[in-house]
């Protein structure tokens, strides 16, 4: 998080100092921002990790939109098509997350997605209540849910 608001530092000083207040001048100064943190990070302890975390989370924001093309499709499908495919249902799946951000985070990822949708969290924070239009298949249900968890804590650790 170090990093990140000194990133962000670094793009507003960008700003300033060419005096051009567009989003793509912001752009720049984020990205020049990035590689000079980069450039530091072996001297500065508190920037350690910082400069895995952009590559990560761009991979994580291709995945995430894939899976949600591909749900929207499926949910589309569905419903255009005579026939409904869908076998809706409850399932309790083991959480990883630990922090109460995480475990929102996790949670409200899963409810962007057609198709799913977070009930609830046990009292103990340890395995959340997921509604599934599409329970056809559990066991891809839940490693396409424990994919989306891993690639979301991965963000932050």
């Amino acid at each position: 998080m170090i990093g990140a608001a000194w990133n962000l530092m670094l793009g507003f000083a960008w700003i300033v100092l060419t005096g051009d207040f567009s989003g793509r001048n912001l752009l720049a100064g984020l990205l020049f921002g990035y590689l000079v943190l980069a450039l530091i990070q072996p001297q500065v302890p508190a920037l350690t990790g910082n400069a895995q975390r952009l590559p990560r989370l761009i991979r994580f924001i291709g995945f995430f939109l894939k899976e949600l093309v591909m749900a929207n499709l499926k949910v589309a499908f569905d419903i255009i098509t005579p026939t409904w495919y869908m076998k809706p249902g409850v399932i309790a799946m083991p959480l990883r997350a630990t922090t109460e951000f995480e475990i929102a985070l996790v949670a409200n990822l899963i409810s962007l997605t057609p198709g799913t949708l977070s009930l609830d969290v046990s009292d103990d924070r340890r395995v959340l209540y997921i509604h599934a239009m599409f329970l056809d298949d559990e066991p891809a249900l839940r490693r396409s849910l424990a994919e989306l968890e891993r690639r979301a804590l991965a963000l932050f650790h």
